[in-house]
């Protein structure tokens, strides 16, 4: 899968960099940092905010449960802040608001 960038400067900066070091120019600890600045941040999520991206996805709770791989019951638990996400469903999350449900699927 190609790498997605949040617009075309920010692709040729990164591939410039991943040519440097890939020559050498620039260490591996270096490039590693960078590519962990260009990663989507993650932030805790408000329910409001879960079930408004779920409602702009236009998905039942069912069907938007399935890209994160949990139960609907988690779903309404996180819409109602009886529960909050974590690790791997929050980025998940995250993905889904800046991106759309296309970007898990």
């Amino acid at each position: 899968m190609a790498k997605r960038y949040g617009s075309d400067v920010l692709a040729s900066v990164h591939e410039t960099a991943l040519g440097m070091a890939e020559a050498g120019a620039m260490s591996k600890r270096t490039m590693k940092a960078f590519d962990e600045m260009c990663l989507t941040p993650v932030e805790e999520m408000a329910p409001e905010r879960i079930r408004e991206i779920r409602l702009r996805e236009n998905a039942s709770q069912a069907v938007f449960a399935r890209y994160p791989n949990v139960t609907t019951g988690l779903v309404s638990q996180w819409e109602r802040g009886e529960k909050r996400p974590r690790g791997a469903s929050l980025k998940l999350l995250t993905l889904v608001a800046k991106n759309g449900l296309g970007a898990v699927a």
